[in-house]
């Protein structure tokens, strides 16, 4: 409200009166004469919710490298929070790594899952020594350590014949004798899986161990060479040029050849057997002998009595 006498003076001497236009304040509170129920819940105003004034991306808790695995069974997160703010993690990405198996040290990975022993003959680290597993020894213990003496000795099970648990003579381990071994795996076995050549490889190593062979693998394998289709190993007396056509499976066949001379792998299946044929052929012998087992599409056999034959 003004005053009544209140005005305003103009140039020629003239004034000009205000006149109020009330007569007292109306002193109702604010609360008292907001009537909510006219409004009949209608939005009156809506106020956009705005971030932080401080608010930043902040930086990832906790980051996850591509080229480290983390232990096994632990889940990593990711998440963003304002620096300097304790916070409570949330999930923005989780990541599960399966923990990887370590091959056997010296052996290939397809022949990895085979190795019943992860000591090798003392003599064939002599003739292959294995690379060294820098993920559990450091290089200079590796080059310092001595090197862990032992022969194989098969573990032979109740039934095995007695001569089997002697170990291969020192020339088993020869690039020669190796070329006839493996010659024996690709020719008679290079279409079975690595456990049906490691089966062929350990006949042909149970005949060096039995006294009633040669001592020796290549005379194993070429026994009797001369005599067409009454050999030993039916490869090496068919008259046919033996050559290599796939590197692949000769490559393969060489490293069975060690690792079953060296002794990472020894089918307890197979045992002291020192015979076997494949499953389409019905020979003779084969009645006077104890089947032992099957492996692919060989079928192996041991000797009755001592085995000496």
């Amino acid at each position: 409200m003004l005053p009544s006498d209140a005005g305003l003076a103009l140039p020629d001497g003239s004034k000009i009166a205000f006149v109020g236009g009330g007569s007292k304040d109306d002193a109702t509170p604010d609360e008292d004469r907001v009537n909510r129920k006219a409004k009949k819940g209608r939005i009156v105003a809506v106020e956009p919710m705005q971030p932080p004034k401080a608010f930043s991306a902040g930086s990832i808790l906790q980051r996850t490298s591509a080229l480290t695995l983390p232990p096994q069974g632990r889940q990593e997160l990711a998440g963003f929070a304002k620096p300097g703010k304790k916070v409570k993690e949330f999930e923005l990405a989780s990541f599960y790594f399966r923990k990887e198996e370590k091959p056997a040290a010296g052996v290939s990975p397809m022949i990895a899952s085979l190795v019943t022993n992860d000591k090798a003959d003392v003599l064939a680290t002599a003739y292959a020594p294995p690379e060294p597993d820098f993920a559990r020894e450091s290089p200079f213990d590796a080059i310092l350590k001595k090197p862990e003496a032992g022969r194989f000795i098969p573990p032979i099970g109740r039934d095995d014949h007695a001569w089997a648990a002697t170990p291969l003579p020192a020339e088993t381990f020869s690039a020669r004798e190796q070329q006839c071994l493996a010659s024996g795996i690709y020719f008679e076995a290079r279409g079975e899986s690595a456990r049906g050549q490691a089966a062929v490889a350990q006949v042909i190593l149970n005949r060096v161990r039995n006294p009633a062979y040669p001592d020796t693998i290549c005379g194993v394998v070429y026994q009797n060479e001369d005599w067409r289709n009454r050999c030993q190993f039916s490869f090496a007396c068919d008259n046919i040029r033996d050559r290599i056509r796939s590197q692949y499976h000769w490559k393969m066949a060489r490293e069975v050849a060690m690792a079953v001379t060296a002794g990472k792998i020894w089918l307890n299946e197979v045992g002291s057997s020192t015979h076997y044929h494949a499953v389409y052929v019905r020979p003779k012998w084969a009645r006077s002998m104890k089947k032992v087992g099957r492996i692919g599409l060989h079928i192996f056999y041991r000797t009755y009595g001592g085995g000496w034959s």
